[in-house]
């Protein structure tokens, strides 16, 4: 027996029982929401009891899970960037119900692509703040007690300014999170990006781990030097031949690796800091089309 010769007596018979089921699950749905906003109100009035209330709500920790899983179980017709999008509007503004924050972000490299990126994982509610460069974008957070910085984690070879050295002071703002949490070729808001926030050791994710690293003796030869597995950007610094790297380290490796490949290109180490972490980007292979 085919699909289609399978017995419909369990099924709605009409288009009338299919939109009223329909109705009953956007219903149900609604419903959940609403429960899920009465809980967040509890979780607010408990952090004010225990006097932890205040700052950024955002854990990028406990979102990355989430998506994570969200990916993992999804199946059926819906398109993941739906589920994922409706996902990040639900989480973001949760978030932003239990302690308002807003997002700023550095359009210098490219408008269109910054914001679609900021809309896509933090939805409409949550204001959106616009700067025309990185470190506009380091003062505002630095300057509030929650927001969140959105800086493109991979910015035009036409860049100089190391931004991510305003990162490195003990109080300044760090690198918490890299969006998109689930990466894959076609992501309609697949721009890479580091978020910046005030530190927050206690929802902090240290999966990938980011340092600034300033050199001397730049050459090609020291950038050949930089071991495969790690991500960096590099960029003029104050001295004639130095340079301003932000390097990002996966799982199981070091800075030492990094810095001692530099020095044994003929580079010299001025300073390494390291200017926060992220989790690891959960990669989504779409499987090929058949022919």
């Amino acid at each position: 027996m085919t699909h289609n010769d399978a017995p419909l007596s369990d099924a709605p018979i009409s288009l009338a029982d299919l939109r009223s089921e329909i109705d009953r699950i956007d219903a149900a749905m609604h419903q959940l929401l609403m429960e899920r906003s009465e809980i967040i109100d509890r979780l607010v009035q408990v952090k004010h009891t225990q006097g932890t209330e205040g700052g950024s709500a955002f854990r990028p920790a406990r979102e990355a899970d989430m998506m994570r899983r969200l990916v993992e179980r999804h199946h059926g017709l819906l398109p993941l960037d739906t589920v994922e999008s409706i996902w990040r509007v639900i989480i973001a503004t949760f978030t932003y119900v239990q302690a308002p924050y807003s997002v700023h972000a550095d359009l210098s490299g490219g408008e269109a692509p910054m914001r679609d990126s900021a809309r896509f994982h933090f939805g409409f509610t949550v204001p959106f703040l616009p700067h025309m460069g990185a470190r506009g974008v380091i003062d505002a957070v630095a300057g509030s007690r929650g927001d969140l910085g959105l800086l493109a984690a991979a910015p035009s070879p036409s860049a100089a300014d190391p931004w991510w050295t305003a990162l490195e002071a003990e109080g300044a703002p760090k690198i918490i999170a890299r969006l998109p949490f689930v990466e894959r070729d076609d992501h309609p808001a697949g721009l890479p990006v580091f978020v910046v926030s005030h530190p927050i050791a206690d929802a902090a994710v240290r999966e990938v781990r980011v340092y600034s690293l300033r050199v001397t003796g730049w050459s090609a030869a020291a950038g050949r030097a930089i071991p495969a597995f790690a991500e960096v950007v590099v960029a003029p610094d104050e001295a004639l031949d130095g340079a301003a790297l932000l390097v990002s380290l996966p799982p199981g490796h070091a800075v030492d690796e990094v810095t001692g490949a530099l020095t044994e290109a003929g580079a010299g180490i001025r300073a390494v800091a390291e200017v926060g972490s992220h989790a690891a980007t959960h990669k989504v292979v779409r499987p090929a089309a058949r022919p």
